[in-house]
């Protein structure tokens, strides 16, 4: 049991530290450059993240946090607002 929530807890911090990879690769200049339109955007992979965080035994959605430790605004992955 121990054994298993620490991967849960190593599994989430990879999850997490994929979120914050995410949205530095949004917001980074090089990347607002590059004529690319794929089928999927980064904001369908950080909800995919999200979403596996909440599978998650000890981690629901509302704990998923950047690595700064504030709490992810799932709304504004893609622009929207809440």
């Amino acid at each position: 049991m121990v054994q298993q929530m620490t991967q849960t807890k190593e599994l989430s911090k990879l999850i997490n530290q994929s979120l914050t990879l995410i949205e530095k690769i949004k917001t980074h200049p090089q990347f607002k450059l590059v004529e690319y339109s794929p089928d999927l955007t980064l904001g369908d992979a950080q909800q995919a993240l999200i979403e596996l965080q909440s599978e998650l035994p000890i981690y629901p959605t509302s704990n998923v946090k950047n690595n700064s430790g504030e709490a992810l605004n799932v709304f504004a992955l893609e622009g929207f607002t809440s």
